[in-house]
């Protein structure tokens, strides 16, 4: 059976993830801390590159300090 990485099961460390996100590394483990971004132990925590992106589609930023879900009427 062959593996193929389709690009939503791909995995990312914390480093890309903030470099994606144009944060520091420190804001994307308190995503993770904060359980609004879901991450994997798999030696280091990882980020499922689908999480990421249903994060930034469902999650209102514009104030980093409060994230919260994304309401449109």
């Amino acid at each position: 059976m062959e593996n193929k990485n389709k690009p939503n099961q791909e995995l990312l460390t914390i480093k890309e993830t903030a470099k994606l996100l144009k944060v520091n590394p420190h804001r994307v483990y308190d995503l993770v801390r904060m359980g609004i971004l879901p991450a994997l132990k798999l030696g280091s925590l990882k980020i499922r590159r689908q999480a990421l992106n249903e994060f930034l589609e469902g999650m209102d930023l514009t104030d980093l300090n409060e994230i919260k879900k994304l309401e449109v009427k």
